[in-house]
């Protein structure tokens, strides 16, 4: 996950100090990344109202669809607090559609956790929102894929924007904070600057883009990724907005998710107008050390499967329900994660040569694997040149 806003216009976050360690916005100043406990992304519940068309979990309306219990949810709750996990993240599936996700929510924050939810929004209604409010979430994340009918597609529910769009207004309402999601595909990558409005024109604090990871129904839509040159195209248009919301006074937050190269070309051209930014945010990017699946990432499903990342449902770990999470995610023994944990030496191709591997870590080992098979094959999604990354053909 990158910053623009904080590398661009260098304006603090609340989740800075999980991605830099930075003192000025966490209580309990600088965490490295060697001792940091992940943040863990609980798919708490794998039904949903809609049918996304790039859900890397597959969901969909089946009511049949089991989860854990309440019981093992509060057990494990307490399980990542003693371990001290410092987020949890509810997302699904439709975490709504959870009867105890409220109760589950408080316990969490009662714990000390930092709680956020992922949502497609089109539930939240005015006393939903009061309720979201009153249980402490510290953001609510909503996703749109376009604008109008384009969501929609995405969404596969006609109506569907404009009921995120309700979902997204009772929230800020209720003083909520929100955080608009996309990722970016051939269909909405030409929208990028009219998102931008509707987060100004809504009074939205963050948005996140994220690369396409060809994970679940994701994967379905590879012919659909941006090529390089449009992936470049889309992040100077992202840094641009950044920077002109900041200069007018009216700052957002805005991250990029999923592809690290974001990162170093951000940097080259930061190198080219403004060396000392440049320094600076070469500092900022050795901190985050690039990917962190398997690090400071992890994630739950709905059976209590635990995955280095949300888009790993095809590899597990081990089971909550079984053995602790902690135990889970500091067991090296697992082949998968011991080598995630310590990746560069496995790193193949382009990867493996590349002078910035400290600052991307390899990037996205799932969407490696997709489309080679190996997990430790270079991520054919970074767009940058062999020149640029000082590599020889």
């Amino acid at each position: 996950m990158i910053s623009i806003s904080r590398l661009l216009c260098d304006t603090a976050s609340p989740g800075d100090s999980l991605r830099y360690g930075d003192k000025s916005s966490s209580p309990k100043g600088i965490i490295s990344r060697r001792d940091a406990r992940p943040v863990v992304v609980w798919n708490c519940v794998r039904r949903c109202n809609l049918k996304c068309i790039h859900c890397y979990a597959n969901a969909d309306d089946d009511i049949s669809s089991p989860e854990m219990s309440t019981n093992a949810g509060e057990a494990f709750i307490k399980d990542l607090a003693d371990f001290g996990v410092p987020v949890i993240l509810f997302s699904g599936g439709e975490p709504l559609l959870r009867e105890d996700l409220f109760h589950l929510a408080a316990l969490a924050r009662n714990s000390g956790i930092r709680i956020a939810l992922s949502t497609n929004g089109t539930l939240i209604d005015g006393e939903i929102a009061k309720k979201l409010s009153h249980s402490g979430f510290a953001e609510v994340g909503i996703s749109l894929d376009g604008i109008g009918p384009n969501n929609d597609r995405f969404r596969g529910q006609k109506g569907a924007f404009e009921k995120a769009l309700a979902g997204i207004r009772h929230c800020i309402s209720c003083g909520l904070r929100v955080s608009l999601r996309l990722t970016l595909t051939r269909f909405n990558y030409e929208e990028v600057p009219a998102i931008f409005c509707l987060v100004e024109d809504e009074g939205i604090d963050r948005i996140c883009f994220y690369h396409l990871v060809y994970s679940g129904r994701g994967d379905n839509l590879r012919s659909q990724d941006l090529n390089h040159s449009q992936t470049r195209n889309v992040v100077d248009i992202i840094c641009r907005n950044t920077l002109d919301l900041h200069s007018r006074g009216k700052p957002k937050e805005v991250l990029m998710v999923g592809n690290h190269a974001d990162g170093v070309y951000l940097y080259q051209n930061l190198k080219k107008s403004d060396p000392e930014r440049a320094r600076n945010v070469l500092d900022l990017l050795r901190i985050n050390g690039g990917n962190n699946s398997g690090i400071k990432i992890g994630a739950v499903d709905n059976l209590g499967n635990v995955h280095p990342d949300q888009f790993w449902w095809h590899c597990t770990l081990g089971n909550v329900r079984q053995r602790k999470f902690g135990e889970i995610w500091l067991d090296t023994s697992e082949p998968l994660l011991r080598g995630l944990k310590d990746r560069k030496p496995l790193l193949k191709g382009r990867c493996a040569r590349c002078q910035y591997l400290d600052l991307c870590n390899g990037n996205l080992r799932v969407r490696a694997e997709a489309v080679s098979g190996d997990v430790w094959a270079e991520d054919p999604a970074c767009y940058l040149t062999d020149e640029e990354i000082s590599i020889s053909p």
